[in-house]
C-alpha cells in the first residue's frame, strides 16, 4: 500500500513497486491514478489524516506500507496503532532533521552565524533536532523518533530526502531558472559565488530506495539523495542546456545583496552534501538516474504549467508562499545598473 500515491514521489514509487511484482494499492485523497501505472494497480480514496479511513483502507492488512506524506509524531502513532496489520513500513522524512554539533540547523540559518556546519559528507549518525511542534524539521524529527522507538512492533525504514525534484512537484526549485529563461533574462545574479550545494534527490532514486527497502524490512534511517550534488552554477548551466539558451552569470561573494536579488532556492552559505554509503551497504542501492539526466522531463513539466503566460504564483502557490517574490526583475536590474556604474 502506498499512501500519498498521486503526489510527486508516490506516483513513481507505485510504478516501481508494481513493476517489481508487488500487488499495489494506491491510496490518495482523490483516489486517482497515473497514466504510467500498470493496469493491475488498485486505487482507493482515503485521507491519511483520518484514522478510521486509513484503517479501513488497510483492511485485513498489507505486507508493506509506504507513506510519503507522514509529517509529525501523530502520524507515527497512527501507523504504530496499525502495526498488527502491517508487515513493515517505508516512510519519507527529510535531511532537514539534521543539526550540527553546536545545535545549529535549518531552523537557525536565518540567525547571524546560525547556519549549520555539517560534516561532509553528512552521515545518518549525525545528531538530529529535538522533536517539537514548532517547525517542519522538528515535526519530522518527532515522526522519526517515535517510529524508530516502535521498531520492534513495526520495522520502519526512514528515508531522509534532500531537495526533491521531478515532475508534479508543488515547489520546484528548477522554476527559478526555467522562468528566467522563458522571460529572456540574459544575466543572473548568484550569491555565494554560485558555489552553493544543497543535495538534490530525484523522485526516481527515492522510488528505487523505497522498492529496495520494501523488500528488505528493517528499523533504520537512511539518506535519500542523488549521486551528484551540483553547485548552483552547474544546475543553472544544466537547465540552460535543456532549454537551448546561454546566460551570463554574475557571481557575488557572500550572501545575496538583497532578499530579491541573487538568492536562489539552492543558495546556502555552506554545503549540504549527504553520504549514501549506508543505503549502498544495507540495501545494495545503486542510483537509477543522475541530476542532469532527469532534467528534461522536469523542465517540460514546468514549461507546460506556465504555458499561455500563466502567472507562476497561480501555477505554484506553495512556491510563492515558501520563497516570496523570486522574480523581482526591477530590483535586479537596479542592482546590476549600480554595479555597472
Amino acid at each position: 500500500m502506498v499512501v500519498g500515491a498521486t503526489g510527486q514521489i508516490g506516483r513513481v514509487a507505485v510504478g516501481a513497486l508494481a513493476r517489481d511484482g508487488w500487488e499495489v494499492t494506491a491510496v490518495s485523497r482523490g483516489g486517482g491514478r497515473d497514466d504510467d501505472w500498470p493496469d493491475e494497480v488498485r486505487t482507493l480514496s482515503a485521507d491519511r489524516g483520518d484514522d478510521t479511513a486509513l484503517a479501513a483502507a488497510i483492511g485485513d492488512g498489507c505486507d508493506a506500507l509506504v507513506d510519503v506524506v507522514a509529517y509529525g509524531p501523530e502520524h507515527a502513532r497512527q501507523l504504530l496503532a496499525l502495526a498488527d496489520r502491517v508487515g513493515s513500513a517505508v516512510v519519507v522524512s527529510s535531511v532537514s532533521v539534521y543539526e550540527d554539533d553546536e545545535g545549529r540547523n535549518f531552523d537557525t540559518q536565518e540567525e547571524p552565524g546560525g547556519f549549520p556546519a555539517y560534516p561532509l559528507p553528512l552521515p545518518e549518525s549525525q545528531r538530529t533536532v529535538r522533536p517539537a511542534d514548532t517547525s517542519y524539521s522538528t515535526r519530522k524529527a518527532g515522526l522519526e523518533r517515535e517510529l524508530l522507538a516502535g521498531g520492534d512492533r513495526l520495522p520502519t525504514t526512514l528515508l531522509r530526502a534532500g531537495a526533491v525534484h521531478g515532475p508534479h512537484c508543488r515547489t520546484p526549485r528548477e522554476l527559478y531558472f526555467v522562468k528566467r529563461n522563458l522571460d529572456g533574462r540574459p544575466r543572473r545574479v548568484l550569491a555565494y559565488g554560485g558555489a552553493s550545494r544543497f543535495h538534490p534527490a530525484s523522485v526516481h532514486n527515492i522510488a528505487e530506495l523505497i522498492r529496495l527497502a520494501a523488500a528488505r524490512p528493517g528499523s533504520r534511517a537512511l539518506n535519500a539523495v542523488d549521486p551528484d550534488a551540483p553547485t548552483v552554477v552547474e544546475i543553472a548551466a544544466a537547465i540552460d542546456a535543456v532549454m537551448g539558451v546561454r546566460t551570463e552569470n554574475v557571481l557575488v561573494d557572500g550572501p545575496a545583496p538583497s532578499p530579491r536579488v541573487g538568492d536562489t532556492p539552492w543558495s546556502v552559505p555552506v554545503p549540504v552534501v549527504c553520504d549514501m554509503s549506508a543505503a549502498e551497504r544495507e540495501l545494495d542501492y545503486r542510483p537509477v538516474v543522475r541530476y542532469a539526466e532527469s532534467l528534461p522531463r522536469t523542465v517540460a513539466w514546468i514549461e507546460d504549467r506556465l504555458a499561455g503566460g500563466r502567472d507562476w504564483r497561480e501555477a505554484y502557490p506553495k512556491m510563492a508562499e515558501a520563497y516570496g517574490d523570486l522574480f523581482d526583475y526591477a530590483a535586479e536590474d537596479a542592482w546590476l545598473a549600480g554595479r555597472q556604474a
